[in-house]
């Protein structure tokens, strides 16, 4: 099919920014068909360096708008399995974006923010959980249980409770996805990054006991390490530094992890489970 997500829907988390992952990710599988509900949480990025993206979630949520699969082209393409998969569960054609903010720091953020997509779109197919805590750590002797714990409770802690309540809520259905997002800490060391490299591990660590949890549901679950992405984070020096690493000259660009999740969220990917996988352009950690 041309496009293998009609009728399904998705919730992305960390879709803050048009320069992130989660942006590209979310209009990836709008292309192909799904519909899309955002997460954002504008304060973190406010507070950083790189600062918040200058047109708002409405922006953000517009610039994936665009990449919607077009409602004619769809049913035109998808012939008898589009009209029987748009029958199944009474789902909704019509592909659309909406966009919510939270602060998945709160223990209660997860379970609204996956009810909040559930409602919008009335049933869920697929989670991409993008959102990630940066800055605020750094390396041994300087540390505090506060860094250790804030970055714990947003990319750990609210990341296996979005999929606790996502998997409390699929109905069964086929195309049951889950993606996490890790930074293979595993690989090499990230010694200013204590706190971020140990909740992010875990991620990793507990990938392949929930995909075997959720398995039984015909959901799959997968993490992806996209390496160096560039998301317009870092300083000039540093971005030369590390883009003379990359076999290629070049960053990874968020469209290179979109397409692997994209792809691991249709039929095609159906098959894999309970993996971490690094895709980082043979990205080379030591001269």
């Amino acid at each position: 099919m041309t496009f293998p997500l009609t009728g399904r829907a998705a919730l992305v988390t960390g879709v803050s920014r048009r320069a992130g992952i989660g942006f590209a990710v979310a209009r990836r599988l709008a292309a192909l068909g799904a519909s899309v509900y955002l997460h954002h949480h504008v304060p973190h990025d406010h507070d950083q360096p790189w600062g918040a993206d200058p047109g708002g979630p409405d922006a953000v949520a517009a610039g994936v708008a665009e990449a919607l699969a077009d409602p004619a082209a769809r049913v035109a393409h998808g012939g008898a399995e589009l009209a029987a998969r748009l029958a199944h569960g009474g789902a909704d054609p019509v592909a659309r974006v909406a966009h919510g903010g939270a602060d998945l720091a709160d223990p209660d953020a997860p379970e609204r923010v996956v009810a909040a997509a559930y409602a919008e779109f009335g049933h869920l197919d697929i989670l991409v959980c993008n959102h990630a805590r940066s800055g605020g750590d750094g390396p041994l002797g300087i540390l505090t249980a506060a860094m250790l714990d804030g970055h714990y409770a947003v990319n750990t802690r609210a990341t296996i409770l979005l999929t606790q309540a996502f998997a409390a809520r699929h109905d069964g259905r086929p195309g049951g996805r889950v993606v996490f997002m890790t930074s293979g800490q595993d690989l090499g060391p990230m010694r200013d990054q204590v706190p971020y490299a140990a909740s992010k591990g875990a991620l990793a660590s507990i990938t392949r006991t929930l995909a075997d949890t959720l398995a039984d549901r015909g959901i799959t679950l997968n993490t992806i390490n996209p390496g160096p992405v560039d998301t317009g984070y870092a300083p000039p020096d540093v971005h030369e530094q590390v883009r003379r690493h990359f076999p290629t000259g070049r960053w990874g660009e968020p469209d290179d992890p979109a397409r692997l999740i994209a792809w691991l969220a249709t039929d095609d990917g159906a098959w894999i489970t309970g993996q971490v996988i690094n895709t980082e352009g043979g990205f080379r950690r030591f001269d």
